[in-house]
Formats: C-alpha cells, sequence, structure tokens
C-alpha cells in the first residue's frame, strides 16, 4: 500500500512516497459524508487573512531576537507557510533520463493541474524558462501495477511515453514539438492495457515493456514483457517475448541486441522478499530462443535482485541482497555462470520495487579509467553518492554535495543528474559535474525543483533530528526523525510543552526520510512538534530490519509508534496529553490500530487507510494480492488485527479522508469505520473526494486535507485556536 500519487509513490504500499502524503488528484466535486460543498466558494471558504499575509511577509523579512518574540500556545502560531504554499508545492518528480543532446528531460506531476505528468526539457542555455514537451491534451503516467513508474523512456530525440487517459504508449519528437505524439499501440476502447519500464531497442527497431493487460481481468492481470514494432505505418498488436510468470520488470538490452536480461518474481512474494533475475539469448529474428535463471534460484539462498543492467562491455551487473542482507552490487561472469561481489557494504544500495523505472547506479565515461560506476547507497537514515572502481579492487569514492537523501541518478556527458533533498532542499534535481578522474565535484547546480520558492521560509524550517529509541522487544531498537517547534516570530512559555503529531508511513515496505517537506513544516512553524517513524519493517536498514513485520503488521508497526511517542513524552520534548497519530493507507491502517489497540495517542487522522485487512485481501489489486497474507499472519491474523472489528475499543475522536476511485484501499475501508464509530458514540468525521484515487493528487484536496486534519486536532485535543481562518467540517458525536 504504497501511497504513490505524492509519493510517495506510500500496504498498499500501505504510500511514496512518496509521500509525505502523496497527493493524487482530480476534482468536479468535492463531497463528504458530513458537508456536501456545491460551489467552488462553499467548497473552500479557507483563508489565510490578508493582514496575516502582511505580518508574515514583514516578520520574514526581519527576524525578532528570541528576547522580542511573541509568547502564545504551542499550536496557535501564525505561520508563512500556509496550505495553500504546501499544496502548491506538491509537484511530483517521476523521473528523469537525457536526450541525444546530452539535456536533461524529466517528469512532474502538477497538483494545479489536476496531477498531470508533464515532460520538460532543460535549455541548453542556463537562465531561461524550461519548455513543456508534453502537449496540453497528454498526460503522462501508467497505471502498471497501479502504482506506475517508468512512464517514460528516452531515444536520442525520440520520447516514448504513456499516456494517462487511454494507457497507450505514444511516440514524440523533442526537437519538432509542434507535431502531435503518434500511437504506437493498439487502442482497446478504453484504459485497460498499460505500459511501463521500456527501452527502445535500435538494431529491431522496436520498443521493448513490461505490458500490464486487464482487458480479460481488472483483478488478476497478465503481465509479460513485450515487443512493439515501430517500422510499420499502422498499429501492431505488441508481441509476447516473455511470459509465464505473475510479474516482471527491469528488461534491459545488452549493447548489441544479443541478450535481455529481466527481474521477475511470483506470488506469494513481492519483489523484495524474494525475486529471480534471468538472462534471454536473442535470435536474428528478434525471438528468445534460450533463458538462463543468474540469480534467485539457488534454493540455499533467499535474495531478492534487482535493476540489472548491461555495462558498456557488455558485462551485468545488478543488486541483490544474498550475503548480508543488504541490496549490494553484484556482476555475472557468463563464462563461469558465477556471481561476483562489485562492493559489500552494509548499506542498502537500491530500495523497494513498488514502483517501475528506478535507477540507483550508473555506468560513467572516463578518459582514463575503466569500469567507473556511479551510485546511490543509504546507511543509517542518511543516502550517499559513490564512485565504485570496479578494475581497481572495487575503491569506493564518497563524493560530498549537499544532498542527504537520494533516489535515482541519470547519467550525462560529462557530469550526473542526481534526483534527491535534505533538510533545506525539497525534493530536486541537481546536475553533478565530476573532475576529469571522476574522484571529484566540481560543480552542483540545482536544474529542478518541487518548490523553488522554499527557501523563502528558511527562517521557519525545523531541521529533522535521526533518533534512535528502544521498542518494547528487549535490544531492538528503531528509528524516527523528530521535528521540534520552529518559528522565529513566536515561543511558548517554559511550562508549556509542545502537542505531537507523529506519522506512521505507507508502504509498510518502504521508509521516510528527514528532508525538507512543506506539509511537515506547515505543523512545526504553527507550533507542533512532528515525528516521523521508520518502525521495523522499514527499508534503509537491510533485510532483517525489513522482516520483522512478516506476519506480525499491526503489531510491530503500532509498538513502535507509540514507543516512540512515549520516549519523547520521557524525553521531556511533548506534551503526553496532546499526542496524535497520522498515516496514509498502511500508515492509515497503523493510525487506526494504535487507536483501537493502545492508549497512547488523543486523537487520529486515517487518509486511505486500512480498517478490514481481510476485505483488503479479498478487494485489492494483484500486485498486494498476497502481500497481505505475509504481513498480517493470515485470515486469522488479519481478523484479529482488524481495526474494524473492535469498534468497542475505540475512544479517541478520528477523521477519514478517502479517494472514492481508490482500487488500493476501496472506500468501503473508510465508510465502514465511519459508520461503526459513529454508532458508538466517538468523535468521527469522514471526508470523500470524488476523482482521488490513491493518494490525493489535486491541489484544493492536498490543502483541505491538511487544514481539517489541523483544525481538527485543535478542537478536540490541542486545547489552542488556530491562527489561520479555518472553517471546521462538522464532527458527529461533537458538534
Amino acid at each position: 500500500m504504497a501511497t504513490l500519487a505524492i509519493a510517495v509513490p506510500t500496504l498498499t504500499r500501505v504510500s511514496s512516497s512518496y509521500s509525505n502524503f502523496f497527493f493524487t488528484r482530480s476534482f468536479n466535486r468535492f463531497s463528504t459524508k458530513l458537508v456536501s460543498f456545491k460551489t467552488p466558494h462553499q467548497r473552500r471558504r479557507f483563508f489565510f487573512c490578508c493582514n496575516c499575509k502582511r505580518e508574515m511577509a514583514s516578520s520574514a523579512a526581519t527576524i525578532p531576537s528570541v528576547s522580542d518574540r511573541i509568547t502564545a500556545p504551542y499550536g496557535s502560531w501564525k505561520s508563512p507557510i500556509t496550505a495553500d504554499v504546501v499544496s502548491g508545492a506538491a509537484k511530483r518528480l517521476g523521473g528523469t533520463a537525457v536526450d541525444g543532446r546530452g539535456r536533461l528531460i524529466w517528469l512532474e506531476s502538477r497538483p494545479a493541474e489536476s496531477g498531470r505528468g508533464v515532460l520538460g526539457v532543460e535549455l541548453e542555455n542556463p537562465g531561461g524558462e524550461a519548455v513543456d514537451i508534453t502537449p496540453k491534451e497528454f498526460g503522462v503516467r501508467t497505471l502498471a501495477q497501479e502504482y506506475g513508474g517508468g512512464a517514460f523512456t528516452v531515444s536520442g530525440d525520440v520520447v516514448f511515453f504513456a499516456n494517462y487517459k487511454d494507457q497507450r504508449l505514444y511516440k514524440q519528437s523533442i526537437s519538432s514539438l509542434d507535431v502531435p505524439p503518434i500511437p504506437l499501440t493498439p487502442d482497446y476502447g478504453g484504459p485497460v492495457v498499460s505500459y511501463a519500464d521500456g527501452i527502445f531497442d535500435a538494431h529491431f527497431n522496436r520498443f521493448v515493456s513490461v505490458r500490464e493487460d486487464r482487458r480479460e481481468s481488472s483483478q488478476n492481470p497478465s503481465t509479460t514483457i513485450v515487443s512493439i514494432a515501430l517500422g510499420s505505418k499502422d498499429v501492431q498488436e505488441p508481441e509476447v517475448l516473455v511470459g509465464g510468470s505473475d510479474f516482471y520488470a527491469f528488461p534491459r538490452l545488452d549493447p548489441k541486441s544479443e541478450r535481455i536480461a529481466w527481474i521477475q518474481w511470483s506470488h506469494p512474494y513481492m519483489p523484495w522478499d524474494k525475486s529471480e533475475l534471468w538472462v534471454g539469448y536473442i535470435s536474428g529474428n528478434g525471438e528468445i530462443y534460450k533463458r538462463v535463471c543468474v540469480a534467485g534460484n539457488d534454493p540455499s539462498l533467499v535474495e531478492s535482485p534487482t535493476e540489472p543492467k548491461w555495462s558498456p562491455d557488455g558485462e551485468l551487473f545488478f543488486i541483490t541482497d544474498r550475503e548480508n542482507g543488504f541490496w549490494n552490487l553484484h556482476k555475472w561472469i557468463e563464462s563461469e555462470n558465477k556471481i561476483l561481489p562489485v562492493y559489500s557494504l552494509d548499506a542498502e544500495f537500491a530500495r523497494p520495487l513498488w514502483i517501475f523505472g528506478m535507477n540507483s547506479y550508473e555506468f560513467l565515461q572516463s578518459h582514463t579509467q575503466k569500469n567507473l560506476i556511479a551510485c546511490t547507497y543509504r546507511q543509517q537514515g542518511k543516502s550517499y553518492l559513490g564512485i565504485i572502481n570496479d578494475v581497481q579492487g572495487s575503491k569506493l569514492t564518497v563524493l560530498d554535495i549537499p544532498f542527504t537523501d537520494i533516489d535515482n541518478i541519470t547519467s550525462g556527458n560529462d557530469y550526473l543528474y542526481v534526483e534527491g533533498a535534505s533538510a533545506v532542499h525539497p525534493s530536486s534535481v541537481a546536475k553533478v559535474t565530476l573532475d576529469n578522474d571522476k574522484s571529484k565535484v566540481v560543480g552542483f547546480n540545482i536544474i529542478w525543483s518541487s518548490s523553488p520558492d522554499s527557501l523563502k521560509y528558511s527562517s521557519y524550517f525545523s531541521k529533522p533530528e535521526l533518533i534512535e529509541f528502544p521498542t518494547e522487544v528487549p535490544g531492538q531498537n528503531a528509528y524516527a526523525y523528530f521535528y521540534p517547534p520552529s518559528n522565529p516570530i513566536y515561543q511558548a512559555s517554559q511550562e508549556e510543552k509542545p502537542p505531537l503529531l507523529l506519522k506512521s508511513h505507507g508502504g509498510p515496505t518502504a521508509e521516510t526520510h528527514g528532508i525538507l517537506n512543506l506539509s511537515i513544516q506547515y505543523w512545526t512553524s504553527r507550533g507542533w512538534a512532528f515525528v516521523d517513524v521508520n518502525y521495523g519493517g522499514s527499508t534503509g536498514y537491510g533485510r532483517e530490519y525489513r522482516e520483522r513485520l512478516l506476519g506480525r503488521w499491526g503489531i510491530v508497526d503500532v509498538n513502535d509508534c507509540c514507543s516512540c511517542a512515549t520516549y519523547l513524552v520521557n524525553s521531556g520534548k511533548v506534551d503526553g496529553e496532546r499526542l496524535c497519530i497520522t498515516g496514509g493507507s498502511a500508515g492509515g491502517y497503523t493510525t487506526l490500530a494504535a487507536l483501537a489497540f493502545k492508549e497512547t495517542f488523543k486523537a487520529g487522522a486515517s487518509l486511505y487507510g486500512v480498517a478490514d485487512v481481510n476485505m483488503l485481501r479479498a478487494e485489492t489489486h494483484k500486485f498486494e494480492s498476497h502481500y497481505i497474507d505475509r504481513l498480517g499472519g493470515g485470515e486469522k491474523g488479519c481478523y484479529e488485527r482488524s481495526p474494524i472489528n473492535h469498534v468497542d475499543k475505540f475512544s479517541c475522536p478520528i477523521i477519514l479522508f478517502q479517494g472514492l476511485e481508490d482500487k488500493v484501499v476501496p472506500p468501503e475501508q473508510a465508510r465502514k469505520i465511519y459508520q461503526a464509530l459513529k454508532g458508538k458514540g466517538v468523535p468521527v468525521a469522514l471526508v470523500e473526494y470524488e476523482g482521488e484515487q490513491h493518494g490525493f493528487r489535486k491541489a484544493e484536496n492536498i490543502k483541505f486535507t491538511l487544514e481539517q486534519q489541523m483544525v481538527f486536532f485543535a478542537r478536540l485535543v490541542g486545547h489552542f485556536n488556530v491562527a489561520d481562518d479555518i472553517t471546521p467540517i462538522k464532527i458527529d458525536n461533537f458538534d
């Protein structure tokens, strides 16, 4: 239950994130179980008063000394980081590539355009405005495996992309933007066939891609690797190259189009549990005539290979966690059918395969050295960019860049494009120039930013502190990022401790990151403390940590979130009487379970969260249809840990937010828990968004969700008045 829209990506990447809040948008009418807004004016009567705006603008320019700060209760502080600012800064990056002229191509989703995916191109002359490649009537996004990713590929002057509305593949000339995109795949009368993670095969003039076909069954679609002919004037039916497994990813051709590598896996496993790397040998007519399983078929090893890639010399590299339980770089010695580690480190060189198109390493061209590999890895809550020399005993050189969190990297002519962020950088793409030896960074320039105006609020930013706290299991610790309240204009009295909002990330096989996220700063700049928890089962800390959740979802995550909140109370950092919890998707489940089975928190917000785990098992999409069994301990465990079956244990106020087109966690989940809590007399509210899927993409819905959480917690738990002019929705059993 990954939350992907924002996000993301995060099981169901119950998100990625993507995403602090992973927001998906489409919106013609806003509706709620409690209030029905019929006009745009009625829908949004929430604004930041003009006087407040002027005060914030002037205060940002003149920061008072500590002695001159206004003393006011935590949570009541005024802040220029409004919900409008947050929703406007929610652009999402969907991948990067480089065209034949060495220019950066990126995909961004725009909340102001209902989350439409648009490809942009870097200008060759710095200082100008970036140019949109995608025509207004198109949107770049694939629905393969619901979470998508890998929606576009660039080869020379041509971009291949999946169009959101009809899910067909198109090709478009980057240099002739007046020429409309040309469809490459058949029109099946609706968005029932999706494509992702494709590559251009110049030798056979075809496009090779993963295809998800929902024509016969939307609950159990077939997934294959197909080839799409490019030479014909008429659209051809794609030909299946590889089939028979439940899932496929990363089809990758060698430089001569003689071999193709791919990753495959089947139920009941997720790709990070157990997968296989295969190589197929291609005949003169383009068919695969021989296959070899390179990794993942040894019964004595449990591993999950990912991200295969051929070097310029035709050697196959990939990432797997076979030796030390961490995803490390390896290569295949074809002549001996043997696997060798390239560099071993207790760190993660890859991420879980929630979405297609991830790219954690690149081969570099060097005038003086051969087989240089640029890579990113994550260790103890921080990302690093490094260069591995595969010839000189696999030496790793760490490069010094400002990012502390890195996603994908893309190789340019003499530089790298790095997708990353930090405590003071929002999600960005930086152009990193290296010296001739590829051992030092000589240039670092931000090319794209999800929130280019965010730095004007820097005096309000709360910096994350990585904390390690004890769990209920003796000797086992877990991790979180703690953000204290921060506002240069305000302070609270010395006797008061701040309220805490704890966020449980989606996935649950995912990770939260300590980066600049304005949705977090929205809370901290108003006087809230915020903590983002990487409970047991999160990624980034190796397989052993990741597998703490197997069979114990709803136990380990809940206990760790409660332990984190208790740790912060005992440390004197937060008010134990004002502890709130929020989460989306799987994080929404953890929120509901914590409120049902524990007494730590005083109120909660669930965004497209799971209330009935067995209902999710029966109704969720193919990709995660067995995931819940492995996490929840089978039908009995899922029943016992479903909050909907323990309504008698709820006593805390809850607000629910749900997209009505969500296929990962269907709307009935939120409606069931809402009706049950309403009947029991617990204060509860339900907000439903038409046109939204799993995660919210529309700016107006992102804004509304954030504001209504704030005022909900303030009214029921906070004991303060919010500074913003927000009209609260009706709360059943309270108003």
